[in-house]
């Protein structure tokens, strides 16, 4: 079959054009985490791992934090059981918590794990609970409400990311945390990500979620933005509801030492790919 000279010059250019990036990139962590409709279709399942797995062989090191609350409601609904929610976040019960690490720790994690795999990848799954990763506490709020087995991080300890790294291992890890007396804590999975970027001091920590990223009042894409002009965006209500802990999480963790963070849309087929290795990207870029 002949060469199609118009495709090859195409396909030439998208190389040349992820080159650099390649190269600035190779050696870095980089933390994803995954969740919301990129893990809803075996199609974009293996859109997301082929990702992950080129990432891994040009040279990068990409550590994955995944959700899982559909999983997890779909689940506790098959059982009888009506998932709550204040202020956001899913009240844990005992029974809920049960569920939690059966569905993250297990089902979710091995799957996510098992599509790396089936890309070529070598991904070994993890909660925060192994190796003492994730210490947790009770999550307090301001209003009084018990919110169960809901925790904040109170510590990361990195030791277990960093060899899986060194070993040529690609790390999937459920945000389920460990208290004092080893007691589950379910973890917010952009929180836990967050943090874990801060703590390696990755180059970048990109959050895939349900939306293109960060919209004007005129529904169009923002990206570019530093720490300030997000306040003024969330101060002004370009930014608002589920957006906004989102971007808060996302400047956390620049404000803690990560290079930058990436809200992009977990539909679009590759995203990661065209994010990290494309001259425009797909969403929104904060700095510091």
């Amino acid at each position: 079959m002949p060469l199609d000279l118009a495709n090859a010059h195409d396909i030439a250019h998208v190389l040349t054009e992820a080159l650099p990036y390649i190269r600035r990139f190779a050696g870095k962590t980089i933390v994803v985490k995954y969740g919301g409709n990129a893990m809803r279709n075996d199609t974009m399942i293996a859109s997301f791992a082929r990702d992950v797995v080129l990432m891994k062989a040009v040279g990068m090191n990409p550590v994955v934090i995944h959700g899982g609350g559909p999983q997890i409601g779909s689940h506790l609904e098959k059982l009888g059981k009506k998932s709550e929610f204040i202020e956001g976040m899913r009240v844990t019960d005992d029974e809920t918590m049960d569920v939690v690490e059966m569905m993250l720790g297990g089902l979710v994690n091995k799957a996510v794990v098992a599509a790396i795999n089936r890309q070529g990848g070598r991904a070994v799954g993890l909660t925060g609970k192994d190796g003492g990763m994730i210490r947790a506490r009770k999550m307090v709020l301001g209003s009084g409400q018990d919110l169960g087995q809901v925790g904040e991080i109170e510590k990361i300890d990195p030791r277990v990311i960093v060899h899986l790294e060194a070993g040529g291992f690609i790390p999937v890890v459920a945000p389920v945390g460990a208290g004092d007396l080893g007691e589950a804590f379910n973890i917010n999975a952009d929180v836990a990500a967050g943090k874990m970027a801060a703590v390696l001091q990755a180059e970048k920590v990109m959050f895939l979620t349900n939306a293109p990223g960060v919209l004007d009042k005129d529904n169009r894409l923002l990206t570019g933005l530093s720490v300030q002009d997000v306040e003024a965006l969330i101060a002004d209500g370009t930014i608002h509801g589920g957006m906004v802990p989102k971007v808060r999480y996302a400047m956390d963790a620049v404000n803690s030492g990560v290079r930058n963070a990436v809200i992009i849309d977990g539909r679009v087929e590759h995203a990661v790919l065209l994010e990290l290795f494309t001259d425009t990207g797909v969403g929104t870029l904060i700095r510091g």
